[in-house]
């Protein structure tokens, strides 16, 4: 079925990424989008004084560009603007919400101390308990904690990141939904802050944004890109504000037999479901409960994804040779099968620099001889990892489908590492489930989805943007970018 919004303008989906951020234009042409990736910029967080840091300003410099050369060519006019991006790091702004310094990234070290300290005053069976979120010191609930032993906070207020992008073009502040969230700081149940946790966190209840569920609009396009002609009149909306989130809802999937990997930076291995499962299985195994679009539940694991490969040709092209990732994928089907996969959750891991060391730290710990840390023996240290992240895929995905109660047989891949095909096909073999593989810029197609489902249907105050009308328009918008 054909759709067509009754307001032709053209819309923008901001999507900030860990490792790129990208602005993209929808516009009609002869009764069919057009999606134009308009400006993409590399991001990275960046050491300064000790401390692990996102350079805002540079962020907010590129994203202005991008919306610049938006106007220049929507002639039409730009109906309206919605912003996704990672979750759990956050920006802290005075009352003109203005950022007060740079956000640290949710890798920066002191978290360490500061889930020692947070557990000491509420158990993680607790915080289990009440929020059903998977237990990892990069969420912002441990973050906050970290700031609150540095220093007073009580009149300060914080934003996560894409909602302070959409307070800074102009919106309220607010707290979207799905990534809200993920701050492990809501209540499962009843879909709110919890004061418990705010409690024991040291933190002001007072300061937390306001909760709006998906879709919605939190103000008008105001300031000096306003003035544009192209601008005139522009909405911004909070879409599924993480996104992962973003990224399901952009898959055009119907049926109850199917899974996902969104898979980047980081892999989230799950399914949907109308339910949250938080019963002692699933708190023991650390699934989460994230909020998706309509209402439903994304549930899944975490697990280490791309972040490996490229920390590991990072440190390869400090040696001097420098590997792109499709040239060390290509390389790596060619390699020799791995004599012993990784622990790719392994905490060290996760941290950054010195991965080929990591990682033959683990073998030497695993019984298994070291691999030469040179640049030429890259494609071994590549397979290892791919072959590594599908026999995680597998594991994980059994018991999605036994939490679940579901019986999988279809698997969406959707994100940058979807361009994998020797990941893809790896993981293919060790789930056993026919693979498809989605856009890799799922996230923007889930924001466009969501911005027509409001504009051009009706909003629950509750639940948010309706999931029958996203699922419709993101098929409809899912040819490749």
């Amino acid at each position: 079925m054909l759709l067509l919004p009754i307001d032709q303008r053209a819309l923008i989906a901001v999507d900030l990424g860990a490792e790129s951020c990208r602005v993209s234009l929808l516009r009609w042409v002869e009764g069919n989008a057009l999606i134009t990736l308009v400006h993409r910029f590399a991001n990275a967080p960046r050491e300064v004084y000790g401390e692990l840091r996102w350079d805002l300003t540079m962020i907010e410099a590129g994203l202005d560009y991008g919306l610049r050369k938006c106007a220049e060519i929507a002639r039409e006019g730009v109906r309206s603007i919605a912003v996704d991006g990672w979750a759990v790091d956050y920006v802290w702004v005075d009352t003109d919400s203005k950022a007060l310094a740079d956000p640290f990234c949710y890798r920066d070290q002191r978290t360490l101390d500061a889930e020692w300290s947070l557990h000491r005053k509420i158990s993680p069976r607790r915080l289990r308990e009440l929020t059903g979120i998977q237990l990892m010191r990069i969420n912002t609930l441990y973050q906050l904690h970290a700031d609150a032993l540095q220093r007073q906070l009580s009149e300060l207020q914080w934003l996560n990141l894409p909602e302070y992008i959409l307070s800074r073009l102009g919106g309220a502040r607010v707290a979207e939904h799905t990534n809200a969230t993920h701050t492990q700081m809501m209540e499962l149940d009843r879909r709110q802050w919890c004061p418990e946790i705010f409690q024991a966190a040291n933190l002001d209840l007072a300061c937390a944004p306001q909760l709006v569920p998906p879709g919605t609009e939190v103000g008008r396009l105001t300031g000096p890109l306003a003035e544009l002609p192209a601008f005139r009149d522009t909405v911004l909306i909070a879409p599924a504000c993480h996104d992962t989130a973003s990224a399901i809802a952009g898959i055009p999937a119907t049926g109850d037999d199917w899974a996902y990997i969104s898979s980047g930076t980081w892999s989230l291995v799950g399914t949907l479901l109308e339910e949250p499962r938080n019963d002692a299985a699933a708190r023991e195994e650390n699934f989460t409960n994230l909020g998706a679009v309509g209402d439903r539940i994304c549930f899944h694991k975490n697990v280490n994804g791309m972040w490996l490969i490229r920390q590991c040709i990072e440190k390869w092209g400090e040696d001097g040779r420098v590997w792109t990732v499709p040239e060390i994928v290509a390389a790596a089907e060619a390699a020799v099968k791995p004599d012993g996969l990784l622990d790719v959750d392994d905490a060290d891991l996760l941290l950054a620099g010195q991965m080929p060391q990591r990682i033959n730290g683990q073998r030497v710990r695993k019984g298994f001889v070291p691999f030469d840390e040179s640049p030429e023996n890259a494609p071994e240290f590549a397979s290892l990892i791919f072959h590594s992240l599908a026999a995680r895929y597998a594991s994980v995905l059994e018991r999605v489908a036994f939490h679940s109660g579901k019986k999988l047989s279809r698997l969406f891949v959707v994100g940058g590492a979807s361009q994998n095909d020797f990941l893809n096909r790896l993981t293919q073999e060790a789930t056993g489930l026919e693979l498809f593989r989605g856009s890799a810029e799922s996230a923007t197609l889930g924001n466009f989805a969501v911005q027509l489902a409001v504009l051009e249907g009706k909003r629950d105050a509750v639940t948010g943007a309706s999931a029958e009308l996203v699922s419709q328009w993101a098929s409809h918008l899912s040819s490749p970018l």
